[in-house]
């Protein structure tokens, strides 16, 4: 049976995560995009488990996620009122409104200001989001779907981002620039994030093996 107490809590971390292209809920374990626009090729991603008990076990395996250069009709972008750099560090608890509201897989493609915005990053209030959805049979959602549904549920998005910002916070819909990635780059990335947590899955397997062996 699993541990109980801070033995059974574990909690996820990519290691040398260095390049920020990619990032993951410390808590459930599950990779996401961060900015991976412009960008191609296999992306090696090194994942931890640690345990919180007092001995501190921790496992790791390695994660290769593909990336194709590409284009996708599909791709929504909101338009937040925030500085990139508190979005970046509040991007897992935005996603998990998104998914919320929206009753959708939400997977963030890129995260980005304009290229002014790039060298003074806390300066402009200005942040764009590029995500895209997946329903239930993960069939990627339509962008007027995805569009509909974020205007249906704006005020409901508006206030639980505002818990998460703890300031006013406004999320409109802008079209996404034509060389926004491909449904190839995007079914890549998502099986990548797919292989990931059936990886990390099998870390905990073994996390909890050696730990049945210790005691």
């Amino acid at each position: 049976d699993p541990d109980s107490g801070d033995n059974g809590l574990l909690l996820y971390s990519l290691v040398n995560n260095q390049m920020n292209e990619f990032d993951i809920d410390e808590n459930t374990g599950q990779i996401f995009t961060v900015s991976v626009a412009g960008k191609a090729g296999t992306f090696y991603l090194e994942v931890q488990a640690a345990d919180q008990g007092t001995g501190r076990l921790t496992a790791r395996t390695t994660v290769n996620v593909t990336v194709d250069p590409s284009s996708s009709n599909n791709i929504v972008v909101v338009v937040l009122n925030q500085k990139i750099n508190a979005v970046e560090r509040n991007i897992v608890a935005v996603k998990r409104v998104l998914e919320g509201k929206l009753a959708w897989t939400v997977y963030i493609i890129d995260v980005y200001s304009n290229e002014f915005e790039r060298k003074a990053r806390s300066s402009t209030d200005v942040t764009h989001v590029k995500i895209i959805a997946f329903d239930e049979a993960n069939h990627e959602v339509s962008a007027e779907d995805v569009k509909r549904k974020l205007r249906e549920q704006n005020s409901d998005i508006e206030i639980e981002l505002e818990k998460i910002f703890s300031t006013s916070v406004t999320a409109a819909i802008e079209e996404a620039p034509a060389d926004s990635a491909t449904p190839e780059l995007v079914a890549t990335i998502v099986l990548g994030v797919l292989l990931a947590c059936t990886l990390v899955a099998f870390l905990v397997y073994v996390l909890f093996t050696i730990k049945r062996k210790r005691y």
